[in-house]
């Protein structure tokens, strides 16, 4: 049976600690960042679960995928933002991998065409799809 609450997908819950991870990273930005990339970067990782839960909500297949595209897209702004904060000496490479979770060259978030299969998600590694222990 298909989750009646956008808080039961798996897929929320990693961007919900992808937002977290995010903020917690940014607070050692430079101050004079504060309305540039530090708020930039907040603002596209908070966009991606809010979007999730937005398509969720909304109910049907076409408005689902819609909002999994646009959070699609945030997520590839954030991790563009991850790398540009890397270059510029505000994250060390170690704190750029955890926050990206690359694996094998791709986002922990990996996208999959939700037109290519009758039901749109986020594909996610075997170890993102495991329920959150209590």
């Amino acid at each position: 049976m298909p989750s009646r609450n956008y808080r039961d997908l798996i897929v929320w819950q990693k961007a919900m600690d992808l937002v977290e991870n995010v903020y917690r990273a940014s607070r050692a930005f430079p101050k004079d960042e504060l309305y540039g990339l530090t708020s930039q970067i907040r603002r596209a990782a908070v966009s991606v679960p809010s979007n999730i839960a937005e398509g969720q909500g909304r109910g049907g297949d076409p408005e689902m995928v819609r909002f999994l595209r646009i959070a699609h897209g945030s997520l590839r702004e954030v991790e563009t933002q991850i790398l540009i904060a890397q270059r510029l000496g505000y994250l060390d490479p170690e704190k750029t991998q955890k926050l990206i979770a690359i694996r094998g060259g791709r986002t922990h978030l990996e996208w999959s065409d939700p037109l290519q299969s009758r039901t749109p998600r986020l594909v996610l590694p075997s170890a993102y799809c495991l329920p959150p222990t209590s």
